[in-house]
């Protein structure tokens, strides 16, 4: 519950209308008649007058907490919720959206229904408890004690000489549904497109149009683009909140224009109640699909796919350690074959289809790991974690060695030297592989991204692919044995070479950035923490690895560098490898499931009430205590089974992004600071404060009281 603030004004009865104040706030319970009659529903509003900046909350407040009535009737007496009138969208000093609410002088409108055997000449009193949340710089909560004597009459209803015409007015404004609108929506991915068709045409043009969705599936914070359809509508594209429910199936809310949706101004906005329809767009793209499960729009993306790998292949060719020798190697064709050109030829072909058996081995070896992976239930694919993570360090490896941190397989090269100086076409055969698989090894990096897609890929696709990279490569040879003499328009190496490789490491670097954005959403926050650490921690074997085994190290330094290198490797390989998290562990030898709910004032009241044993963890994502904390208290599967046991609530305030009811919250314990946690326990007036650091035993003491 809120803070109390003790500031209820004297109750006055018949007509006159009571009304508590606050500096910031004034509330006021008003009636739409004079009197009532038996079984007639009339409209009561609560009237909130906010002082110049200061606003309330609507039914979804974004960052705030809506206005709640809660009504001490008499007998027979019914009040519908609040109807809300369509809100603002309430800024701070800065310009930017805090939130859905009102300002100035509101009437928030209610129907009272009396009993029909209601006895005239008698008088009704009408009790109402109001709670707001009232905000300016900073947030106060509000609350009051309201009530509205009315006599009973028999005849017809009068207006109150007061209030009468403008309750009767905000009513009329409420939002609605317009048979001259006709609105339809659909939802694909994290879009919600709302269309809106005027039934006929008219010369009133809606402006400044705003979607306020009623349960948060509408990001409040997030842009609206709205454009005309070009025959008197418009089309609305929102963006679904983070924490929004993904299997919502419609969409609630009100769409507000600035100067109404009629003529007169007398329809603020439109009452928006209507399930998804199949999205046109998505419903053409499944068509497409054909028996193979390819569409399409898939095999669009595969032609790009293959001539980005081409690219690639050709980019390797740029290399220090290739490009230098790509003249000497067609001068040594062109030595073997002597004057005959068709052997020249032969001979590049030759050189092509050993760099082509490289790359089939390769995803061959690949396909058959990842089938078998299959087989073992490894999930290699993008939504598996320890595919992502292992993918990251993959990159992340490749990207050092591109930037200079170390170097691969420097000894390599003399492995194959044998069989690369083989004459004859058996010579240029073991050429393409080595180009490959030794000769080649700063290759690597651009091999990467392919061995990502071949364990992500279907089978024919990896292999496909891998054909453009190796006939990207290969290329350069095929063209200048076919033309010799091109040799002498090659630029010089040079150091531009060794520029060109660093910068290349950067789009690895890019796509290690998305891998972890990945992995992100796969993993709990404390082992996402640990994660970025473990990346740390490779990187930093990498700079050993090429630190102490530079060339020209003596064999010792050389050891100790490869040594100190692989340990740290393993080191951080075992740290970041993506495991079930203790609270999933626990709940796994326990078999209790642990379900954290949303942290509210009224979720606290509401089960004290049922008597319940309520945890409350105040937490932030940017709290590494909280954190811990969680970890090492609901990793415990003595505590999970505790809690299912003995029906514990378990409730979430989160304080990740600013929540002024978690302020107010930790300001009546004198907190300003995070972690903290409280124990409801039945029949206590006052939590049990928990200590900064927990443990497990820490937090079952204080449960068993």
């Amino acid at each position: 519950m809120f803070a109390r603030l003790s500031v209820l004004c004297a109750l006055a009865l018949t007509f006159l209308l009571p009304a508590a104040a606050t500096a910031q706030v004034r509330a006021t319970l008003v009636a739409e008649v004079a009197s009532i009659q038996p079984g007639q529903p009339f409209n009561a509003a609560l009237r909130l007058q906010h002082e110049g900046h200061w606003h309330t909350y609507w039914i979804n407040p974004g960052t705030g907490l809506a206005t709640t009535l809660t009504w001490t009737l008499p007998a027979g007496f019914t009040a519908s919720d609040i109807r809300w009138p369509v809100p603002t969208a309430l800024r701070d000093r800065g310009g930017n959206v805090i939130g859905n609410g009102y300002e100035g002088d509101i009437l928030l409108p209610v129907t009272i229904t009396p009993p029909a055997d209601l006895a005239p000449g008698t008088n009704v009193t009408l009790k109402v408890y109001a709670e707001w949340l009232m905000c300016e710089d900073t947030c106060i909560p509000g609350d009051a004690n309201l009530q509205l004597t009315l006599p009973v009459a028999a005849g017809p209803a009068a207006p109150h000489p007061t209030f009468g015409e403008r309750v009767t007015a905000a009513v009329a404004r409420l939002p609605r549904p317009d048979p001259a609108w006709q609105v339809t929506a659909t939802k694909a991915g994290g879009v919600i497109t709302l269309a809106v068709k005027a039934a006929q045409a008219s010369d009133h043009v809606p402006q400044d149009l705003h979607f306020f969705a009623d349960d948060n599936l509408v990001g409040y914070d997030l842009p609206q683009t709205v454009s005309p359809d070009g025959q008197g509508g418009f089309v609305l594209t929102l963006r679904i909140a983070a924490d929004a429910d993904a299997n919502a199936t419609e969409l609630h809310g009100v769409l507000a224009a600035k100067n109404g949706w009629r003529a007169d101004g007398s329809l603020p906005a439109l009452r928006v109640e209507v399930p998804f329809e199949a999205d046109e767009m998505a419903a053409t793209a499944a068509e497409t699909v054909t028996s193979d499960g390819v569409a399409g729009t898939a095999a669009t993306g595969l032609v790009g796919t293959l001539a980005l790998a081409f690219i690639g292949g050709l980019i390797l060719n740029l290399m220090p350690c290739v490009f230098p020798v790509l003249g000497i190697k067609i001068l040594g064709f062109v030595n073997q074959a002597g004057s005959d050109r068709r052997k020249v030829v032969m001979h590049g072909l030759t050189f092509t289809l050993g760099v082509l058996l490289s790359f089939w081995v390769l995803a061959g070896a690949l396909a058959i790991l990842r089938a078998g992976g299959d087989q073992l239930g490894w999930g290699f694919q993008l939504q598996s974690a320890g595919f992502v993570f292992a993918l990251t360090v993959l990159l992340l490896v490749f990207a050092l060695n591109m930037s200079g941190v170390f170097e691969f397989g420097l000894g390599a090269t003399g492995v194959g030297a044998g069989l690369q100086m083989k004459d004859g076409y058996a010579g240029s055969f073991f050429t393409g592989v080595l180009a490959t698989v030794v000769a080649t090894p700063c290759s690597a990096p651009f091999l990467a991204p392919a061995l990502g897609a071949a364990l992500a890929l279907p089978t024919t696709e990896s292999f496909v692919i891998f054909t453009a990279i190796a006939l990207g490569l290969s290329a350069p040879y095929l063209l200048l044995s076919l033309f010799p003499a091109a040799i002498k328009v090659l630029p010089r190496p040079g150091a531009w070479m060794e520029t060109f490789k660093q910068f290349m490491a950067f789009p690895l670097y890019a796509t290690v950035g998305y891998l972890v954005w990945v992995l992100a959403g796969q993993v709990s926050e404390p082992a996402f923490l640990i994660t970025l650490f473990s990346l740390v921690l490779i990187a930093l074997a990498a700079w050993f690895y090429g630190r102490w085994n530079a060339p020209g190290a003596s064999a010792g330094r050389a050891r100790f560098g490869l040594a100190s290198g692989t340990a740290l490797l393993a080191a951080g390989l075992w740290l970041g490898w993506p495991a079930a998290p203790a609270q999933a562990a626990a709940e796994g030898e326990t078999g209790y499931t642990l379900t954290w709910e949303d942290w509210s004032p009224a979720a606290v009241e509401k089960y004290r009430a049922e008597g319940r044993t309520i945890y409350v963890d105040f937490t932030a994502r940017w709290c590494f205590t909280c954190q811990t904390n969680k970890a090492a208290v609901f990793g415990s599967a003595e505590v999970l089974r505790y809690f299912a046991e003995h029906n514990i609530v378990a409730l979430k305030a989160d304080w990740t992004n600013k929540d002024p009811r978690i302020t107010t919250e930790l300001a009546k314990y004198q907190r300003s600071a995070i972690p903290f946690n409280l124990i409801w326990l039945p029949g206590r007036t006052e939590p049990v404060i928990l200590p900064e650091l927990l443990t497990p035993g820490i937090v079952l003491d204080a449960l068993k009281g």
